[in-house]
């Protein structure tokens, strides 16, 4: 049977190979039609308070945040900084949901925000990773 500290360390490998793989999957998608992924993103908020000038860069910017985020998280390398930004553009997104009134998409970010909490809760268990091979 495995002691709790292994059953720990391997959970928050999980947790973060999921988030990470998560917004990797979200990056590399759009990357490939970031011109479209943009275009789509800006309709979206015509009808919003939020002026083009913000939206249009940060369409440009989310698909590689989210791509680079996960590109560190996956194999936790800067995982403390990777959740830092995972936060950032989430509660980013958040604001801008709200701003759309489109209330279906709140839970799922909010899952996002309770994943990136965790792995911060317990980053000291984060010991299957780049991080830690470096601090060696």
């Amino acid at each position: 049977m495995q002691n709790q500290s292994t059953m720990n360390k391997v959970s928050y490998l999980i947790l973060r190979l999921a988030i990470g793989l998560s917004a990797f999957g979200h990056g590399l998608v759009r990357l490939p039609k970031l011109e479209k992924f943009s275009n789509w993103m800006v309709g979206g908020f015509e009808k919003t308070m939020l002026p083009k000038i913000i939206v249009l860069p940060f369409s440009y910017i989310l698909p590689v945040a989210e791509f680079l985020i996960g590109i560190l998280l996956i194999p936790g390398l800067f995982t403390k900084q990777a959740i830092y930004a995972g936060v950032t553009v989430m509660c980013i997104l958040i604001f801008g949901t709200t701003l759309q009134e489109n209330w279906e998409a709140i839970p799922t970010q909010l899952i996002h925000i309770a994943f990136f909490a965790v792995l911060f809760q317990f980053l000291d268990s984060n010991t299957i990773s780049v991080d830690q091979l470096v601090k060696k």
